[in-house]
């Protein structure tokens, strides 16, 4: 009789998961398992339950193992055992995070702590017998995971999302990961060209766009504009989403005697400011600060809006913009990294030039004074747009796909 071949098993390396901003990973994991391959979770460090706020995500965070969670002496024991019992692997190994450590700003110390988690996490992966790794991010994990493969772990590829990534690559051994991975993944056109200037021609053949995607509750829940004069902003409070633009541009609609609502869904070290800068302009019936919401409130707060607005210096290609053109909202935000290839001037939104308060104002007003035929076609079009490149489980198939060829499982 015939047994039943073991699934492929492959992990999954993120530095903080599951968090209220990545709910793009767990939806790509949940697609990746949808293919037949069995996913084991690993964060290399735990999320705080302010990061947690998501029941799926609650869910998620019993399945993940925390290689920080064993503290230094999990960690130290992980170290001495691959240098006693592998000492030729553990030196590669070992001068791969000295050179890396002597490029980073971070140094050679804490690159000795990615080796040390690399050594836990190959004894880990061996013992689940999983054949492949995938890390989200080409910074830390991306580290770990060239460190785990150099010590004898499995083969490994990892996806950038951006701008960190192009903004530091010599700091990030970005060449050196590449070179190093089965395949690297991008999560836009614009993405995988700035890849390309980080890895010879020759390898730009192991470069693959896998966007991130949504899920079937954005796509079938459009509903029409509101009356209300509302937009709102999903994300992180810090100067790179370009929050404090907005207070200001809300500052010029309200002297001119606008009427509108905006909303601000998020958390982070910029809320301070932005609280005091609502307070010096008397916009606090205005501008709404919400906090992080679970994804129940991010798309209550989205189909409660006219258009969502992201006035982003530096990105890569938001999921939030996916979210909220898979709701039936089109779209404010800036002539960013891959950006533009999703939302298009007049057709599902606005574009506007990055840092520019008086363009930013002039869009708002567009869409505050829209009619509600007008929004909703925009929103048509945006949410054909991502039906047609943004859906979960037809990137999570392209993943899958690549992973099992990487692994040697694929046909």
């Amino acid at each position: 009789m015939n047994s039943t071949p073991e699934p492929l098993r492959v992990g999954y390396l993120v530095n903080r998961y599951p968090a209220v901003s990545h709910t793009f990973i767990r939806r790509e994991i949940a697609g990746v398992e949808r293919c037949g391959i069995d996913v084991l979770r690993y964060s290399i460090r735990a999320t705080d339950d302010s990061e947690v706020v998501d029941a799926a995500d609650k869910a998620e965070r019993e399945k993940t193992k925390v290689l920080l969670g064993g503290g230094v002496i999990s960690l130290a024991g992980a170290l001495m055992a691959a240098a006693l019992t592998r000492p030729i692997r553990f030196c590669r190994a070992l001068a791969s995070a000295w050179r890396m450590g002597g490029r980073s700003e971070r140094g050679r110390l804490v690159h000795l702590g990615y080796l040390a988690e690399a050594c836990l996490l190959r004894g880990w992966l061996k013992r689940s017998g999983a054949a492949h790794l995938h890390a989200h991010f080409g910074t830390n994990p991306a580290a770990v995971a060239l460190l785990c493969r150099l010590l004898g772990g499995p083969p490994y590829s990892f996806t950038v999302h951006g701008p960190e990534e192009f903004d530091r690559p010599d700091a990030l051994s970005l060449k050196e990961k590449i070179a190093s991975a089965a395949f690297v993944v991008a999560v836009s056109s614009f993405g995988r060209s700035q890849l390309m200037r980080w890895t010879e021609a020759t390898s730009w053949a192991k470069l693959h766009v896998v966007r991130c995607g949504v899920d079937a509750e954005f796509l079938d829940g459009a509903t029409p504009a509101p009356e209300r004069r509302r937009v709102v902003c999903v994300g992180r409070l810090c100067e790179d989403k370009g929050q404090l633009l907005l207070v200001d541009a809300a500052d010029r609609l309200a002297r001119v005697g606008v009427v509108f609502e905006i909303v601000l869904v998020g958390d982070g070290g910029l809320r301070r400011e932005i609280e005091r800068r609502i307070g010096e302009r008397g916009l606090e019936k205005k501008v709404l600060l919400r906090g992080w919401a679970d994804g129940a409130g991010v798309r209550r707060e989205v189909s409660e809006s006219r258009a969502l607005v992201l006035p982003s210096f530096a990105e890569g290609l938001p999921v939030v913009i996916m979210e909220a053109l898979a709701r039936g909202r089109p779209v404010i935000s800036t002539y960013v990294a891959g950006i533009p290839e999703l939302v298009r001037p007049g057709v599902n939104g606005w574009l506007v030039p990055a840092g520019s308060v008086e363009s930013l104002t002039v869009s708002l007003r567009e869409a505050l004074d829209a009619s509600r035929e007008t929004l909703d076609a925009l929103g048509r079009a945006g949410r054909e747009a991502v039906a047609e490149g943004h859906d979960s489980r037809k990137e999570a198939a392209r993943l899958a796909e690549r992973i099992r060829l990487a692994s040697g499982s694929g046909p």
